[in-house]
């Protein structure tokens, strides 16, 4: 999943943006920061105690009315999608939001203004690969009920197209897409919402708009106005007439686009799907999106990732030439037959390794561990895995035939699947942290047939031979 091709980013200094909440009506201040890699994005809430942090993640979705709505330990953040679809659209992977409110200012309904403040900030690399779900298969989530949908096919980037019709004259059919992300800054930023005339009115009467006017969000005319209505919303947006244009729109303003609602819909999918926490190439089709079905879809391919990057075998070309052959690793490990558990090394560098075994019906143990239903005793799946660690923390001295690796603990260790004859098992094994006074911290991964099959955390020292 890591693109070693593209570094990750954030803002190279903080910066802060004030306006009205949609729903609360009050000013609120977002203070976007800098943040360290793979923090991916968070809001903290600097006007609570302990100033509470509730990540971007779509399992802490509780509410998508009028706006995707989180809620971590009872502390919510309303109406995130216009902050997040800014930070995607800017390519920012790793960044702190700070509030004094529940919900960021919605300023005129779109990203215009958050992205504006991201460029003010300025965008830096950070020394770190970014990491990217490359989408292989269809991937689609249905809302029966509404006839929503949302499919992510193969691409070779990140695309978005997205198809609205809510079967009103006044607001049509309508498509937008999104080719290249880097389009996202001058096409898709400035679209603002909207609204039917019809649900402005249900949210005056319940107060649930107290910071919103005619200045950010555009309001379609879907029904008939009597003049008591026609009073009522121009008592309510402070405006000495109200009038709807030939358009069908209220005249408080002129659309950026013909378009503009689908091209706001498309913003809102780039924001609801950030919260899946981890970049998507692939295409994205969203037939009359929604904050429902876009954070629903969110949860489903966050959990498909989590579970494809835990359990899939990484891929490797088992045909190549090994960088250490079995007679190489002999001449670094003390380990001989029958006891020694690797037999090709096919990756190697400061931080990692990945080593292979072929385990075949010959192998000793298996005489005597379920001679009838044969399986790889997990101890010694373990220590492949230890060996493999082995050739990584002696290959940092000089010498590695003077010096022994003595493992000093082993944590957290899971058997997922069962190892039998005519698996080939691989070992991944990654520095946790730099080595340091001979101290090797390592977490181990091994895997066959497609699926992880042991998991373990290793420490171990490297100790000079006293014969040396």
């Amino acid at each position: 999943m890591t693109n070693c091709m593209v570094k990750q980013r954030t803002i190279e200094k903080e910066v802060s943006l004030t306006g009205v909440g949609l729903h609360t009506g009050k000013e609120v201040t977002i203070t976007f920061k800098p943040a360290p890699v793979n923090y991916g994005y968070a809001f903290v809430r600097i006007d609570l105690e302990g100033n509470p942090v509730i990540e971007a993640d779509a399992n802490y979705v509780v509410n998508t009315q009028r706006g995707t709505n989180l809620e971590k330990l009872g502390v919510k953040i309303q109406t995130s999608e216009h902050v997040l679809a800014a930070l995607v659209g800017m390519e920012v992977d790793n960044c702190m939001m700070e509030l004094n409110a529940s919900e960021p200012p919605i300023m005129d309904g779109s990203s215009k203004f958050f992205v504006k403040a991201i460029q003010k900030a300025g965008i830096v690399e950070q020394d770190a690969a970014r990491e990217e779900y490359i989408v292989k298969e269809v991937i689609s989530y249905l809302d029966e009920e509404s006839g929503s949908e949302i499919t992510v096919i193969p691409s070779d980037e990140y695309q978005i197209t997205t198809m609205v019709d809510f079967g009103t004259k006044v607001l049509g059919t309508q498509n937008a897409s999104l080719k290249h992300l880097s389009e996202f800054k001058d096409e898709i930023a400035d679209a603002r919402t909207f609204s039917f005339l019809h649900e402005i009115e249900m949210l005056l009467e319940h107060g649930l708009i107290k910071g919103g006017d005619l200045n950010n969000a555009i309001v379609y005319v879907d029904k008939e106005l009597s003049p008591k209505t026609m009073e009522k919303l121009r008592e309510a947006f402070g405006k000495d007439k109200i009038s709807v244009k030939p358009n069908g729109i209220l005249d408080n303003l002129t659309l950026h686009y013909p378009n503009e609602a689908a091209r706001h819909k498309l913003l809102d999918v780039v924001g609801d799907l950030a919260l899946i926490g981890t970049r998507i190439r692939g295409k994205v089709i969203a037939n009359k999106p929604g904050h429902y079905v876009n954070t629903q879809f969110a949860k489903k391919l966050s959990k498909l990732i989590k579970i494809e990057s835990r359990n899939k075998i990484p891929h490797y070309d088992v045909s190549l030439p090994p960088v250490k052959d079995v007679i190489q690793i002999m001449e670094m490990l003390p380990h001989r037959p029958p006891f020694l558990l690797v037999d090709k090394i096919l990756e190697l560098s400061d931080s990692h390794v990945v080593g292979l075994k072929n385990v075949t019906m010959n192998e000793p143990f298996f005489v005597g561990h379920f001679p009838g239903a044969p399986v790889m005793p997990g101890v010694l799946i373990v220590e492949a895995m230890a060996q493999t660690g082995g050739i990584l923390a002696l290959s940092t001295v000089p010498d590695p035939e003077n010096y022994l690796t003595f493992f000093m603990k082993i944590n957290n260790v899971k058997f997922k699947q069962q190892v039998n004859p005519g698996d080939t098992l691989v070992f991944v094994l990654e520095l946790i942290t730099p080595i340091r006074r001979g101290i090797v911290h390592m977490q181990g991964n091994a895997y066959a047939n497609n699926k992880l099959v042991t998991e373990a955390e290793l420490m171990a020292q490297i100790v000079k031979t006293k014969n040396v």
